[in-house]
């Protein structure tokens, strides 16, 4: 249940947890005095763990066009064991 932040008449602050359903309060629960909700920031992001990597992602950290079976520039050499032309 989210957290809301109100304001009594006096000016004071005071948070109170409430279902997201609940009607907004008229009255402070202990003081009695006239409060307004108001509006916050909303919550942080909050990070968690020693943060990304390039790992983390699908394509595994490879550069754009890059293709995991096949090493680099091995399309460009002719295999050694294919025949010459003789024409």
């Amino acid at each position: 249940m989210p957290t809301y932040e109100y304001k009594r008449k006096d000016g004071t602050v005071f948070e109170i947890i409430q279902g997201m359903n609940d009607e907004a309060l008229a009255t402070c629960p202990t003081t009695g005095q006239p409060v307004k909700r108001i509006i916050s920031g909303g919550g942080g992001v909050v990070y968690k763990g020693t943060g990304w990597y390039v790992t983390d992602y699908k394509n595994g950290g490879q550069k754009n066009g890059a293709d995991k079976s096949e090493p680099a520039g091995s399309k460009d050499k002719p295999a050694a064991d294919s025949p010459k032309s003789t024409d």
